[in-house]
């Protein structure tokens, strides 16, 4: 099919469902950590590696219920299920010093940087897949409509270069972290450590949103003005 026909409008999406989730994945991999942290070791007395490491239980609950509410374990599940288990497997490994978990904890958004810019290579992008996951509401008819969207040359050139500028900016944001951690006490840097990876996430978020925007818009522009050029030919 040409690039330059007008690619279909989604299918009605739940509004309520979709803001639940923003909820659960803030709360639970943003809130809960930090003040389950912090009343670990203040009020508890628990030495800052098990506080750390307990605290980062929040995002396993919050993919498993990711995983039973869609019923299904897509592509987003997988990759974030992945890098749950590196980061317990690397928090053994090594000393054990909050310190340490933490730069290990950058490694492994720097191993996500490294891995999008990986799948620039496979047969779609790991942003193709994000984007599917907060594009729609996993319904069936609306995962048909995003897969289908693979078959235009604009919606492929967008979903590559929204890989690669998530990929490098996540590298920079895990050496960033790593200095860091290095340079400011452990208390500073737990809840500084999640602030950064949401804020790093959050401006992408913006910037992805707006350049799909602009993207979307730059594709039907080129459909009317290749269906007005054909319709002139006629």
């Amino acid at each position: 099919m040409s690039a330059q026909v007008a690619r279909p409008a989604p299918p009605a999406r739940s509004g309520a469902a979709t803001a639940l989730g923003w909820i659960l994945t803030i709360g639970l991999n943003v809130v809960a950590p930090i003040i389950t942290y912090n009343t670990l070791v203040d009020d508890h007395g628990w030495s800052e590696f098990s506080a750390l490491l307990v605290s980062s239980a929040w995002p396993v609950l919050d993919s498993a219920i990711s995983v039973a509410w869609r019923r299904k374990l897509d592509e987003f599940a997988i990759v974030t299920l992945v890098f749950l288990v590196i980061t317990a497997v690397v928090s053994l490994v090594g000393a054990h010093s909050a310190r340490a978990l933490l730069i290990k904890d950058s490694g492994v958004t720097g191993l996500f940087g490294l891995l999008c810019l990986a799948t620039l290579l496979a047969p779609r992008p790991l942003m193709f897949y994000f984007g599917r996951k907060f594009a729609t509401d996993g319904t069936p008819e609306s995962t048909a409509w995003w897969n289908g969207l693979w078959q235009y040359e604009g919606f492929r050139t967008t979903m590559n270069r929204m890989t690669l500028v998530w990929g490098v900016a996540y590298v920079i944001e895990a050496v960033v972290r790593i200095v860091l951690a290095y340079t400011l006490s452990t208390k500073t840097m737990v809840t500084l450590s999640p602030i950064m990876i949401y804020g790093v996430l959050g401006a992408l978020g913006v910037w992805t949103a707006l350049y799909g925007k602009r993207s979307k818009a730059e594709g039907e522009r080129r459909a009317a003005a290749a269906a007005a050029a054909e319709a002139s030919a006629a």
